[in-house]
């Protein structure tokens, strides 16, 4: 649905565009939104005060959202001897050092990726096709790791992934609009308190500027950011 349909224009109605909210408010209002004919996934949006031109000012990092993002991830292991096992054992959807190849060859229907720091030689010739799509694994993220089995589930317990972008935006899914208000809140609470503790010693001045949720197809509602000072 366009954002200049009847829905949006609903939901935005009597909206006090200036107007900041509580975390909790903002997402029963945007759960009471009159419902998409999907099950919307909802994001946060957060714009900090910092200069990621600067590399002791970039904020990225993990967190594992306690009721997950409600979507399905497919996760590929790549690994060897022992490590196969392992990973299969943990859920991962593929496992193989074939997929390096196969990945070369166009094929990339997965949502994450985990190295053992053994293979990742083999890897380093993907850098232009998996970075650009934020597949490629890193130390920082956990996911080049001798251990796959609790990298495989935190990434299906809800792990995510974050990392500001050039203009000191950073973006995440926190949920479905299927989930309760209280599940919401606290993916919302779990994902805010990890930017807050990312934040680099070189920021200065305010580091949370604005915060704001928002539905796939819904207007987003700021969030009171007097609470992150």
């Amino acid at each position: 649905m366009a954002r200049n349909g009847k829905r949006y224009r609903a939901a935005i109605a009597g909206l006090d565009p200036a107007a900041r909210f509580q975390p909790r408010e903002a997402i029963e209002k945007l759960k009471s939104a009159q419902p998409a004919k999907f099950d919307e996934t909802v994001d946060i949006a957060v714009r900090l005060g910092v200069d990621p031109r600067h590399a002791d000012q970039i904020v990225r990092g993990t967190v594992v959202l306690p009721h997950g993002t409600g979507k399905k991830v497919r996760v590929l292991v790549i690994a060897q001897g022992e490590r196969v096992k392992e990973a299969e054992a943990a859920g991962a959807d593929y496992v193989g050092t074939e997929y390096v190849q196969k990945i070369k060859d166009g094929w990339l229907d997965v949502d994450a990726i985990v190295a053992t720091p053994d293979v990742m030689g083999q890897l380093g010739q993907l850098g232009r096709v998996l970075g650009p799509r934020g597949l490629m694994p890193n130390p920082k993220a956990g996911t080049v790791t001798m251990d796959v089995t609790k990298a495989v589930r935190d990434i299906k317990a809800g792990k995510i992934e974050f990392r500001v972008d050039k203009t000191g935006n950073v973006h995440a899914p926190i949920g479905k609009m299927s989930f309760s208000v209280e599940a919401l809140e606290q993916n919302y609470q779990a994902f805010m308190d990890t930017i807050v503790r990312a934040k680099p010693a070189a920021a200065k001045g305010t580091y949370v500027r604005t915060v704001a949720v928002s539905s796939t197809m819904g207007p987003g509602f700021r969030i009171d950011t007097g609470l992150y000072h």
